[in-house]
């Protein structure tokens, strides 16, 4: 009973601050990103080489970089400044890109707003778990990531408004960006404070107890599955591109897009705190029985109106796995560590995230959509089959002796 009004209470205030923080910033990035393939086509003149190219080059930056961060906050004791800095860069690089005349400019500008992803990234996730009881922290991230979808649709609606209301260019949207941008960096500067890394003892059954050192055999099991499950995770961009074949037509895709990202928003925060209620475990692998689902019936569609259903109920993994993955991770990481732990965390997912979406395209263009969206679903399943079997039901001993 004490439990279930511990995960009942309100967010403290620093969460929702720092969750305003992701709405706020993402709704820069995406008041920009949607139009990049736009802008480098029909503004630059440049083909989509280049677009792969920045692409390409801005993820492996990010990746490597959120696990160095990570370590550097942990060395540091502090996450704040490393998070203001990462938010601040971008903030700064963003609006340029609405001033560049070459593709390498491009290329390096975009590489530099990835770089403060990277910076910000594990900072940022620790920071926000010693911000809230272990009772409370998946809700936590699920709401960080509610505000983070949110910012999704907010950005490009913005946008639209921008050059639809005000008939303004691309450049001037891109400029109009560094708005939302200077909001950010002044919300989190301001705002938020540096929390000491101090873990509580275990707030109740539903949660997975957070040893007091690296629990090494649970964490990897949890990486290796959340790996697994990763290389089959293509670009959700595909899924908008089937829409488009199986008749939704191109016009309504900043729809679908939008659609998407609300039944995230609208999923996150509740989805992801049945997490506190009845444990990490069975609410990820149930986010990934529905994405296994979702990717085998979406690969079977056949008609346009079916698309839109299915992409509600997509949504609805992200809100059982993003949040109770990053309180996952947290609640197996020592808090002299947490930093290190969320950027391997993240360094795991980059890594994979590559050959994720190039299998996918291979499979597409060789076999077909239904080859590769089946791929997707088989790699779900068998990753929540080797988290079901192997993660271990209790703490390993040398969690106990790990400091």
């Amino acid at each position: 009973m004490k439990h279930r009004a511990e995960t009942g209470k309100k967010l403290p205030r620093q969460v929702k601050v720092l969750g305003a923080v992701s709405l706020l910033n993402d709704s820069a990035s995406e008041m920009i990103v949607p139009l990049m393939p736009l802008f480098v086509t029909q503004v630059l003149g440049l083909g989509p080489a280049v677009l792969g190219l920045m692409e390409g080059v801005a993820e492996a930056v990010a990746s490597l970089l959120k696990f160095l961060s990570g370590w550097w906050s942990d060395r540091l004791r502090r996450r704040k400044p490393l998070a203001v800095a990462g938010y601040a860069l971008a903030c700064a690089t963003r609006p340029l890109m609405g001033l560049v005349v070459a593709g390498w400019q491009l290329v390096a500008l975009r590489g530099i707003d990835r770089t403060g992803k990277g910076l910000r990234a594990a900072p940022r996730d620790a920071l926000l778990a010693e911000s809230v009881e272990p009772s409370q922290r998946g809700r936590a991230f699920g709401f960080n990531r509610a505000m983070d979808h949110a910012g999704a649709v907010v950005g490009p609606l913005a946008a639209l408004v921008l050059m639809s209301g005000f008939s303004l260019d691309l450049r001037t949207v891109f400029l109009l960006a560094a708005v939302p941008g200077v909001a950010t960096v002044l919300l989190i500067a301001l705002a938020v404070r540096e929390t000491p890394a101090a873990d509580p003892q275990p707030a109740g059954k539903g949660v997975a107890a957070a040893p007091q050192g690296l629990d090494r055999r649970r964490f990897w099991v949890f990486l290796l599955a959340m790996f697994m499950f990763t290389l089959g995770n293509s670009t959700d961009v595909f899924l908008v591109l089937h829409a488009h074949e199986l008749g939704v037509p191109a016009v309504l895709a900043p729809v679908l897009w939008m659609v998407l990202h609300i039944s995230k928003s609208v999923s996150s925060t509740p989805l992801a705190g049945l997490s506190d209620r009845f444990g990490r475990l069975p609410v990820i692998l149930a986010g990934w029985v529905v994405y296994a689902l979702v990717y085998g019936l979406y690969g079977a569609a056949s008609a346009a109106w079916q698309v839109w259903p299915l992409l509600v109920v997509y949504g609805l993994y992200y809100g059982l796995t993003e949040g109770p993955s990053k309180a996952m991770t947290a609640d197996l990481v020592p808090a002299g560590g947490r930093g290190k732990g969320f950027g391997i965390y993240h360094l795991a997912l980059g890594v994979a995230s590559l050959p994720a979406s190039v299998l996918a395209g291979y499979l597409w263009q060789a076999h077909g959509p239904a080859i590769a969206l089946w791929t997707g679903a088989a790699f779900a399943a068998l990753a929540a089959v080797v988290l079901a079997l192997f993660y271990p039901s209790t703490p390993s001993r040398e969690a106990d002796r790990t400091s």
